[in-house]
């Protein structure tokens, strides 16, 4: 556990409007990391700031930290209609991902929310829940993420892909059938999630851009691409590919992310900007993104 003072330097970093955006998200991942009361305390200072993708990547480190002490600040963030639709789904996700049963009955009550990608956050943590109360929960796969829904229990590569596709499933199991997708992450498991980005919910679509950076295959770049420069694709989604894109880390992802450093939505913006910051690092570097912090506390 890190002492206090090293945490409030780095939460003073977190906070600081007046830093780039990029050393912002290094302090982020860094008290993620950190974990512990006081480093919650200041992730959760954040959910006031203007940026939407920032308040975003509050929820989700909440979520992956998987500390039921950040159930109140979750909750609030899920319940206050001012905030960003992409804030609230990740509050109501990061509330599935502590998974304690506290919370059905309030994700129960936001899976009625009339943004479409609220209610469906709800409804998948939900079912989450639901499911760890009779089942163990084990990561089968190398990330070492709390994800939204377990891997489906399936190997073949076809018959996931069905899965995937057929919107006629619950989401729940659609997305079962994406994780174990990620988990095989071969070419043909790439290919079959690629096809997923043509499906009608913007959420799930979304999904599979944060599954593609985590894969990091090159298979996955030109759909990526696709789905960043197609100007009528939800915001959500563009952004979650830019940042995949920028986890992938090659010379041509670079060179599409800074074509649009400057686009018209403030988070495919942000997201592009921070995605270079990490592309750099996991170019010039074999530590951990968020290690770079170390240099921001002294500067």
């Amino acid at each position: 556990m890190a002492d206090a003072e090293a945490v409030e330097a780095i939460g003073r970093v977190l906070v600081d409007v007046s830093r780039p955006l990029k050393e912002r998200f290094r302090a982020l991942f860094t008290l993620r990391n950190l974990g512990g009361l006081a480093a919650i305390e200041w992730i959760s200072k954040g959910f006031t700031d203007e940026s939407a993708l920032l308040k975003h990547e509050l929820a989700y480190c909440l979520g992956q930290m998987q500390d039921e002490r950040a159930i109140p600040v979750l909750r609030r963030v899920l319940q206050d209609s001012s905030q960003d639709p992409m804030v609230r789904h990740e509050a109501g996700e990061a509330l599935g991902a502590i998974g304690k049963p506290e919370v059905l009955e309030l994700l129960r009550e936001y899976s009625h929310d009339p943004v479409i990608e609220v209610a469906e956050t709800c409804q998948l943590a939900v079912k989450r829940i639901e499911w760890l109360q009779t089942n163990k929960d084990q990561s089968e796969s190398q990330y070492c993420s709390v994800d939204p829904a377990p891997p489906a229990s399936e190997k073949d590569i076809s018959r996931l892909r069905g899965m995937l596709l057929d919107e006629s499933l619950p989401l729940f199991d659609r997305y079962r059938a994406m994780f174990a997708l990620r988990n095989i992450g071969s070419k043909e498991a790439v290919l079959a999630l690629g096809d997923g980005l043509q499906c009608s919910s913007a959420l799930f679509r979304h999904e599979i851009g944060y599954v593609f950076g985590q894969m990091q295959h090159d298979a996955s770049i030109p759909p990526l691409i696709t789905a960043l420069r197609n100007m009528d694709e939800n915001p959500m989604v563009r952004h979650e590919c830019a940042e995949a894109l920028g986890s992938i880390a090659k010379d041509t992802c670079m060179e599409v992310l800074k074509e649009y450093l400057y686009d018209e939505e403030r988070v495919v913006k942000e997201s592009c900007e921070v995605a270079l910051d990490m592309l750099e690092y996991e170019i010039s570097t074999d530590f951990q993104y968020a290690d770079g912090l170390v240099k921001l506390q002294r500067s």
